[in-house]
């Protein structure tokens, strides 16, 4: 799905407040620590909760082979002048259960209410439409989760409708809204003046601390 470029884990993603770089071992306490919280967990499909170490190792390992194979890609949502400490993540991907992108995000709850998982999912996006033949992107929330749904909402998606989806983490299916941002619409938001993202290359230092 996406190219050489974003395969090598010296790739990132900058936006006005964050950077958005492969996740690594190095992550994994702060990884248990946020994505660990009942009030995260339970909002996703694939987080247990309780959330151990060997979890997060594990999702560690399985992202950072999918973004080397090109088949999704999943970045670690860091402050821009704190490039090693991990806030969340945000992915685009193929679902299992579906055949077709979908973004995915969590952000920890210390960071909630400030724009940033708006910020991190408008950059995600940004890339999957520059560098990918995509011409369509989906997007879901529990029906419990309204400030889920107002980021989605917020980043040019149309809710298609509603349904049920299956939350492995959770042990069973649970409502959802559904939604569908596609080329032509993103392109209507090309003037975000806050978010645009700057691919940047091998000389970044910081990129290679692991």
């Amino acid at each position: 799905m996406f190219p050489d470029l974003t395969r090598d884990d010296v790739f990132r993603l900058e936006t006005r407040r964050l950077w958005l770089r492969w996740p690594r071992q190095a992550d994994a306490p702060a990884i248990v620590r946020l994505a660990g919280e009942k009030a995260v967990a339970e909002m996703t499909s694939h987080v247990p909760h309780p959330y151990g170490p060997e979890d997060a190792t594990a999702f560690v390992l399985a992202t950072r082979r999918a973004n080397a194979e090109g088949a999704g890609l999943t970045l670690a949502i860091t402050p821009n002048r704190e490039p090693t400490r991990l806030i969340g993540t945000v992915r685009i991907g193929v679902l299992p259960s579906e055949n077709r992108p979908s973004l995915g995000y969590w952000l920890g709850s210390p960071h909630w209410g400030d724009g940033l998982a708006t910020e991190a999912a408008r950059a995600m996006i940004d890339s999957f439409f520059a560098y990918t033949n995509g011409d369509e992107l989906h997007a879901s929330a529990r029906v419990i989760n309204g400030a889920s749904r107002r980021v989605i909402e917020k980043c040019g998606f149309n809710a298609t409708g509603s349904g049920l989806q299956a939350f492995p983490a959770r042990g069973g299916v649970f409502p959802v809204d559904t939604f569908r941002l596609d080329r032509r619409t993103w392109a209507s938001f090309k003037a975000w003046s806050s978010t645009g993202f700057v691919p940047q290359g091998r000389h970044e230092e910081w990129a290679h601390a692991h």
